[in-house]
């Protein structure tokens, strides 16, 4: 592809790649930009909030779900969906194809580093996702917990992932980098 490694983050144990286009610092800060492309029949992440930052999909091309407040709609290409700092969301790809779309937080605050965080987990570490064994579900929820300024579980609820992040730091798990 020619593009610079530094900027892909290949999740390809869980369907998805992306390419950073602008960076934290490309931006001095004002957002975070990648284009994901995400395989047929991702779950997608769970139900959260951004408590401090505005979130946009804008679909190239396939069909992706996405879940504002309490309502799914269907974006195809050429559409988008922005999503308020402190409104609960996700997405999923349930069309049978792949999906290719632009992916914005504004601000950037400390997104990419929560998404390489999240890259070191599923690559490194063998993190599933969604997490579907004890050692997964640890993991998320302290790299969730880390980086609260950033993203908050709406479900399952927040309390339980603290709670899980906290007995992870009891039993001696540690987050990349």
């Amino acid at each position: 592809m020619g593009s610079d490694p530094t900027r892909i983050l290949d999740f390809a144990p869980v369907g998805m790649w992306w390419e950073i286009t602008r960076s934290t610092a490309d931006t001095r800060g004002a957002l975070f930009e990648a284009v994901n492309v995400i395989a047929p029949d991702f779950a997608g992440p769970p139900l959260h909030i951004h408590p401090a930052a505005e979130e946009s999909y804008s679909v190239q091309s396939g069909t992706l779900d996405v879940r504002v407040g309490g309502h799914w709609q269907r974006l195809s290409a050429g559409q988008s969906a922005t999503v308020t700092a402190g409104t609960p969301h996700t997405l999923r790809n349930t069309s049978g194809s792949e999906v290719r779309l632009v992916n914005t937080h504004s601000p950037a605050l400390d997104f990419e580093h929560f998404f390489r965080r999240l890259h070191a987990l599923v690559n490194d570490h063998g993190v599933g996702l969604p997490p579907k064994d004890f050692a997964s579900l640890v993991m998320i929820s302290m790299l969730f917990v880390a980086h609260k300024r950033e993203i908050v579980s709406a479900d399952p609820p927040a309390f339980f992932m603290r709670l899980l992040a906290f007995t992870g730091k009891l039993m001696g798990y540690k987050l990349p980098p």
